[in-house]
């Protein structure tokens, strides 16, 4: 049985990414922490993959949404940094990711997703996955699913939303948030 993630430090990492400006960088959990943002880290399987396009670059068009809440948000394979940037470099017209607003990270060695759960360790690559980190570092949201199916921006930006309230939140977002 899988170990508890959720309401406990989250692992910390650090990878070498494709930073927004197309330079090549490190991205970490402990910057994020030291500049008091929140961390929304998502792993995606493998570049160049259909699914895996349509979630980077919906994330990408609404970034400003999550910087407006003071959040990062960090795209991680197990691909490495030439082959992000080669994906980066394709024009979405040509079924790459042309621009993106925020980081790809290459965990090449697999620890990061290992240590996040989500690794399939027979294929080398992770599921997708969703974590989201206070600025604390306290892991406060976790999600893995199938690789055929991809995530929600609305739902990822109405969990990040919620959490940052400290109080209770109920399914229907159009609901107020009740007192505790």
């Amino acid at each position: 049985m899988a170990e508890r993630m959720v309401g406990k430090q989250a692992p910390r990492f650090e990878m070498k990414a494709v930073l927004p400006n197309g330079d090549f960088g490190m991205v970490s959990l402990e910057e994020n922490i030291k500049n008091n943002k929140w961390t929304v880290l998502f792993f995606y399987p493998l570049d160049f993959t259909f699914v895996c396009s349509t979630e980077i670059t919906a994330i990408s068009e609404r970034y400003e949404e999550f910087e407006d809440l003071d959040a990062v948000v960090i795209g991680a394979s197990t691909d490495s940094v030439y082959s992000h940037k080669a994906w980066i470099n394709m024009s979405r017209t040509e079924n790459g990711l042309g621009k993106i607003k925020y980081s790809l990270a290459a965990d090449t060695n697999h620890q990061v997703s290992r240590d996040y759960g989500v690794l399939i360790e027979e294929e080398g690559v992770a599921l997708c996955g969703l974590f989201v980190i206070d600025p604390e570092g306290e892991l406060k949201y976790a999600v893995a699913h199938h690789n055929d199916i991809g995530r929600n921006v609305d739902e990822v930006l109405r969990v990040l939303q919620a959490l940052q309230t400290g109080q209770l939140c109920p399914a229907n977002p159009r609901q107020k948030t009740l007192e505790v």
